[in-house]
């Protein structure tokens, strides 16, 4: 097979010099997707695995950013999944992916530095809640979030960075990031997180800023 030659992929995103693709997205409405963003909304996005939503994601990051009028980043979440009800573990996991995608995606290495400076040998159920503020207070322009596999988290770590999204909400755009949108297989509504103690709660309760569950259908025939 010749380097040049496209072939079909279903083993993650679609990269359209090497896969055969349709333009992602237009597998999404992308009006009410910009609709949302401008007003400064929380939302998901919701579809079955192998349907697109990774690549649609990083579309949208490079619309946005090509813009030039947000900060966009996405940011995969998987990592932290094995922290399950270990919140401080969780938090500076994801932290840290946060970090790295800045520092990769968008050559900013401030959040790392910030992340390096901050102590880890004490119990923090707020880190991602202080990194988020410190970045949106110090960038120009506002922040736009895309996080994937929320729903791959796990208990105490779901909850907590659902209620740190959740304390920053009234602070966005200056002091935490002006749109924030939760990517997983399922709808947040439809989430069942058990807490350390046994107790379950529904992951609306512990995100109930969220405006709108947006999902993606199948693939046409035509397309």
């Amino acid at each position: 097979m010749s380097l040049t030659e496209k072939f079909f992929n279903t083993a993650g995103p679609q990269k359209a010099d090497i896969n055969y693709t349709i333009d992602p997205l237009t597998r999404i409405n992308w009006e009410e997707l910009r609709y949302l963003i401008d007003n400064q909304r929380y939302f998901l996005l919701h579809a079955p695995r192998q349907t697109g939503k990774t690549t649609a994601l990083l579309s949208i990051v490079e619309a946005l950013n090509a813009e030039a009028r947000y900060t966009a980043l996405y940011v995969n979440l998987e990592i932290a999944q094995t922290a399950r009800n270990q919140v401080t573990l969780g938090n500076r996991t994801i932290a840290q992916a946060i970090a790295s995608a800045a520092r990769l995606y968008l050559n900013d290495n401030r959040l790392n530095e910030w992340l390096v400076a901050q102590p880890s040998d004490i119990d923090n159920h707020h880190l991602v809640f202080a990194l988020l503020e410190y970045w949106s207070v110090v960038s120009q322009p506002p922040i736009i979030l895309l996080l994937d596999e929320v729903d791959a988290l796990i208990g105490d770590t779901l909850v907590s960075l659902l209620r740190q999204l959740r304390a920053g909400y009234t602070q966005r755009p200056k002091a935490f990031p002006q749109s924030v949108l939760l990517c997983g297989v399922r709808d947040i509504k439809d989430y069942r997180i058990h807490q350390s103690d046994g107790e379950i709660i529904t992951g609306g309760s512990a995100f109930n800023v969220k405006a709108e569950s947006l999902t993606m259908g199948n693939f046409s025939e035509a397309q």
